[in-house]
């Protein structure tokens, strides 16, 4: 394993390492640095919690000539939760060298102080969303990043999701030919790659395998929502584990409002964190997830992205995401550095080919629901008792979807669409009815059990 000794650093690159407290270079900076060093494009493929905001700040340490006044180097975020984050940690660049300036450029900031700043002077480094930063370099004409040496673009994939990679298109044709350029994200989508073949020069990737996938100290626990909702799944089970930070993830933005808002009514303080906050809540948010104020963070999954909660115990996922790599990153938020964790995946019936899927890919869950105030261990999902009853109706849904009918009759589709749910509903209805009997008895029984004893 290499130090950071070996990359032959200046002084003030050394005082950075120090100053984070660092060691050792994680593995994508101990790849990363040395290229990026020698002038490479570079294609870094990793996870969060990998280390690799610092494998593209030490080389902006390194590389900063900060008695330069023009901009040098442009680094691009998709929200402004992870250009905060970055300008946070690059403000220590600052303070080791004081003849550095910053600039962060983001929606919802004071725009006319951030142009009375550049009619001033211009930043060495620039960090921001590639909108605000298209905005004042194209159309303000006051940011000038045509000279800058380097444009890295952070969460790439995440960039282009949210649809943000044509506003860096528009500046990145405008800067020298000659830039270096680094591109960080956590999957290569095909669409992707047209981008980045537009401006990289034969870039070297570097894949950083994703360790959480046999993450040993993780241990993942099905809970059955049964009829419930996820808010009252969460609020049932809260007295059955003690996190230090719980990490819960929700497939979309409005889940996640409706689950923190939930948990707000029953006096449960939360942070949330998705596209819909506007900039005074986006701060207040991350001001809070870096004091550690609250215990309960409710989050999607791309808002979450790049955020490091270093102190996170459990994680629990409300359903599965559509990308099941998501749930292996959701429950890889926590078991950091070698400690134990703890992912509880809510799930409900419909849930059922997510959770086999996972399965073959070498998931092992446990299986148990919190009731009576203490949890129980549930019999292994995969050996689950299927009914006679649900299973006759399985048969029936099934032959329904399969009919064909050679002689379609007018009205036909509708009618057998019908039919198909009415058959789901009453499955879900017999479902239900059957839950709420069982969940009836085991309360008679424990209210006889506790009479019993207080005779």
């Amino acid at each position: 394993m290499k130090r950071f000794e070996d990359f032959n650093l200046k002084e003030k690159t050394m005082q950075l390492i120090a100053a984070n407290h660092f060691t050792v270079p994680t593995p994508i900076q101990e790849q990363i640095i040395p290229y990026v060093l020698k002038g490479k494009d570079v294609i870094g493929l990793s996870h969060t919690g990998t280390g690799k905001t610092h494998a593209y700040l030490i080389p902006v340490m390194e590389m900063v000539e900060s008695e330069k006044e023009e901009v040098q180097f442009v680094i691009t975020a998709p929200t402004r939760e992870l250009a905060y984050q970055i300008y946070d940690k690059a403000l220590l660049l600052k303070k080791i060298d004081s003849k550095l300036r910053i600039g962060l450029y983001v929606g919802g900031k004071d725009r006319l102080k951030d142009i009375k700043q550049l009619e001033k002077a211009q930043p060495q480094i620039v960090i921001g969303t590639p909108g605000r930063i298209k905005d004042l370099f194209l159309q303000e004409g006051l940011l000038r990043i045509e000279k800058a040496k380097q444009l890295i673009v952070d969460e790439a994939d995440m960039t282009l999701e949210y649809g943000f990679l044509d506003d860096i298109d528009a500046f990145a044709g405008r800067m020298q030919d000659n830039l270096q350029m680094l591109a960080f994200s956590a999957t290569m989508p095909d669409q992707l790659k047209p981008f980045l073949k537009k401006y990289m020069h034969h870039p070297l990737t570097i894949r950083i395998a994703d360790e959480t996938r046999f993450e040993p100290n993780i241990q993942h626990i099905l809970v059955p929502c049964y009829h419930h909702s996820f808010s009252e799944t969460i609020l049932r089970m809260l007295d059955g584990f003690q996190p230090y930070t719980c990490l819960i993830f929700a497939n979309t933005r409005e889940l996640v409002e409706e689950i923190a808002n939930d948990l707000r009514k029953h006096q449960v303080a939360v942070t949330e964190i998705h596209g819909n906050l506007e900039s005074r809540q986006r701060k207040k948010a991350l001001k809070q997830l870096a004091n550690s104020e609250t215990t309960y963070v409710v989050a999607t999954d791309l808002a979450a992205r790049g955020i490091d909660i270093p102190t996170v115990t459990h994680v629990i996922s409300c359903g599965f995401p559509n990308e099941l790599d998501f749930y292996i990153h959701r429950a890889g938020r926590t078991a950091r550095a070698g400690a134990d964790g703890i992912c509880y995946a809510l799930y409900h019936e419909e849930d059922a080919k997510a959770i086999t899927s996972l399965m073959k890919r070498g998931i092992h869950f446990g299986h148990m629901r919190y009731h009576g105030h203490k949890w129980q261990t549930l019999q292994p999902y995969a050996k689950k008792r299927v009914h006679t009853k649900d299973a006759q109706m399985e048969k029936e849904i099934a032959k329904l979807k399969t009919k064909k009918n050679s002689k379609v009759k007018p009205g036909y589709k509708k009618k057998h669409a019908r039919a198909v749910q009415e058959l789901e509903r009453k499955k879900r209805r017999d479902f239900i009815r059957a839950k709420i009997k069982e969940e009836k008895k085991a309360m008679y029984k424990e209210r006889a059990i506790k009479k019993r004893n207080d005779a």
